[in-house]
């Protein structure tokens, strides 16, 4: 696949995979994104996954017509992206690598070398020629590892994004972008919003006409459509109108009132209610979900002195991602002692700029009167 006249693909699309980083469910597979620069010195951007070596191989073999890469620029060191960085060097003896500081101490670590008769280390601002085009290089620590560095190209207007603007899913595979890009984003990129955004001010200064990712597809169009939305979950901003109900249920009282509160939200007009049974569903989505909305209902029992272990798992997912900027209400549940919202409250501590609805709703056992006026409450409060 031509990117531009120069700049050629030569990733791969992985269908094998079924938990990316061992935990995310990727339907649709993944893509390893790599990158061939044809100029008077020829350029590779990263590799793939340890999995892929000979098609990689063949790939770039055929976007080269068999010419030696002059460099081999490793922008990330995860191993999705560098686990061939070994082999290609051993079958490109003349090849220079191009990489930080950092990334060269981690290829010490990976492959027991690191190739300090054949490496060029680049840091913020340092260009490398390789004839019309000319590269920038951007340091991009914790995006999400301490080495990145993204590339600009300035003959082409081309940015080299690293993990940044990745989504899950193979490329052979029509998917709305959003949707995937969300979830990889708050999954794995999540926590590090305000390097993100020291990123985002970089690459401001930058004319940028398309972005080349090292997952999902090459964004040519509309940028300002993608670099919008990475402003806004990097900065912690409410993406969506909606109200998220997130709930955990032993023998259905709990769930009964979640079912009532969607319930009436909808009947007042809410524009989106989401309701994730946390026992059940995609964790990661219930995550995604709670970022993207501005309102969370969380909806628990009390259990072994603490919340219910699915929720438990749920707010420290928020937490390790720091959620932030929202509002909660809190539905409680305790047949003798119920403590879910003094516990909830504790796991969040450390969140900023959470607002706490006046009304926590308290069930002992099964909803009764007392409890579903609570919950009448509860729904105009969200709706205010």
């Amino acid at each position: 696949m031509n990117i531009t006249a120069d700049i050629k693909y030569i990733g791969v699309n992985d269908h094998k995979i079924d938990l990316f980083e061992g935990q995310y469910v990727v339907e649709n597979g993944m893509a390893y994104n790599s990158y061939v620069i044809d100029d008077e010195k020829l350029a590779v951007m990263d590799t793939v996954d340890a999995n892929f070596t000979d098609e990689w191989l063949s790939n770039l073999k055929t976007a080269t017509n068999g010419r030696a890469p002059d460099y081999l620029i490793v922008q990330h060191m995860e191993p999705d992206h560098s686990a061939n960085i070994a082999v290609f060097m051993e079958q490109y003896p003349t090849t220079q690598i191009v990489a930080s500081a950092k990334a060269f101490a981690m290829m010490k670590n990976f492959f027991g070398t690191d190739y300090a008769d054949r490496r060029i280390v680049v840091g913020e601002g340092d260009k490398l020629s390789l004839g019309k085009h000319e590269l920038t290089f951007v340091t991009a620590p914790m995006v999400h590892w301490p080495e990145v560095i993204v590339t600009y190209d300035s003959f082409d207007k081309v940015l080299f994004s690293a993990d940044g603007f990745g989504k899950f899913g193979a490329l052979d595979v029509e998917e709305d972008w959003a949707c995937e890009a969300r979830r990889y984003y708050i999954g794995i990129v999540g926590k590090y919003g305000a390097q993100v955004q020291a990123l985002l001010k970089k690459a401001a200064a930058l004319d940028i006409q398309k972005i080349c990712p090292l997952h999902g597809p090459i964004l040519t169009e509309n940028l300002g459509y993608y670099i919008g939305l990475y402003n806004t979950w990097s900065s912690y901003a409410v993406e969506s109108e909606g109200i998220m109900l997130a709930y955990t249920s032993v023998y259905g009282h709990t769930k009964a009132a979640v079912e009532m509160l969607a319930a009436r939200l909808q009947e007042l007009g809410c524009p989106k209610v989401v309701v994730n049974d946390l026992a059940r569903c995609d964790m990661a989505e219930a995550v995604e979900d709670a970022f993207r909305y501005g309102k969370l209902v969380l909806a628990t029992t009390t259990y072994n002195a603490d919340v219910f272990p699915f929720m438990k798992e749920f707010l420290h997912h928020l937490t390790e991602r720091n959620y932030q900027k929202r509002t909660i209400g809190i539905i409680e549940n305790g047949s003798w002692m119920p403590m879910a919202a003094k516990v909830i409250k504790k796991h969040l501590e450390a969140s900023k700029e959470i607002t706490y609805l006046p009304t926590t709703v308290t069930i002992n056992s099964a909803l009764n009167e007392a409890s579903k006026a609570q919950l009448e409450q509860l729904a105009q409060e969200l709706m205010a």
